[in-house]
């Protein structure tokens, strides 16, 4: 007799970027929910790839690296192979990652990943160096638009802190219309939408804005469960006026799959 799919019957959003949605949607059919993607956020390129271009290129005199994303480490290695970089000259340094999907990402390029914090979240990344990082050179690639939790924290610790764009995070427009048709259709709207960042809420709330009826975010997910990452997103959510109805208590995917399934099923 084959087990019933836990989340058969459901409708589930995906608000990931294109290029990383995979692995959550995959692992949400797999359960037996229906889903939806539309992104929330879209990955580019930074204006200018000359600060982490220099950083690159004067690597040997930083102590620590610090990566925060998946989308941080790609971007790191394609401006390590552009500027003939080599990982061999990375050997020295300690490197920090939050999160057991950037651990990953790193290790696939072959590079050794001295530091993971316990709970997946800026301050963890700071607690987890507190000890080690006095009077070192460190080197932070991230998005744009971030957290200055990391490098603030990490200067008061007696640490040189250079943060250097690896990418930028801005809103799809294209999702607008998509994402409101949605949400106004019953037969299509989703039991849940999933945030799995600080950034997919504030687009998310920015991408629906508020219409000519006055409906905004709050009154288009009235009947909709909002899954939250962690407590950082928890925090943005309810910032901006909306729910948490569902939060992974660990941080990651997995952590917010598995309380979606315990949530629903």
């Amino acid at each position: 007799m084959t087990k019933k799919r836990p989340l058969a019957g459901f409708r589930v959003l995906v608000g990931r970027a294109r290029h990383q949605a995979g692995a959550l949607s995959s692992d949400l059919r797999k359960l037996g929910a229906q889903v939806i993607e539309i992104p929330f956020i879209e990955i580019r390129k930074p204006r200018s790839y000359k600060p982490l271009d220099s950083a690159l290129k004067g690597v040997a005199n930083y102590d620590w690296l610090i990566l925060t994303s998946v989308n941080g480490v790609e971007a790191l290695w394609r401006r390590m192979k552009k500027n003939h970089v080599t990982k061999r000259q990375l050997r020295h340094l300690k490197i920090a990652a939050i999160g057991p999907a950037t651990k990953k990402a790193i290790e696939a390029h072959g590079l050794k990943v001295d530091v993971i914090p316990t709970e997946y979240v800026a301050e963890s990344v700071v607690t987890s160096l507190r000890r080690k990082v006095t009077g070192k050179r460190l080197l932070l690639a991230r998005a744009k638009v971030a957290r200055d939790v990391i490098p603030r924290e990490l200067r008061k610790l007696g640490a040189r802190v250079e943060v250097v764009e690896a990418y930028e995070t801005v809103i799809p427009r294209s999702s607008r219309v998509h994402l409101r048709a949605v949400l106004r259709d019953p037969k299509r709207r989703p039991h849940v939408i999933t945030f799995t960042s600080s950034s997919t809420v504030r687009n998310f709330v920015t991408l629906l804005g508020r219409n000519e009826h006055g409906r905004d975010a709050r009154a288009y997910t009235s009947e909709t469960k909002l899954a939250s990452i962690g407590p950082v997103t928890s925090v943005t959510l309810r910032e901006l006026g909306l729910s948490v109805d569902i939060e992974a208590r660990k941080y990651t995917i997995p952590g917010l799959i598995d309380a979606i399934t315990t949530t629903l099923a």
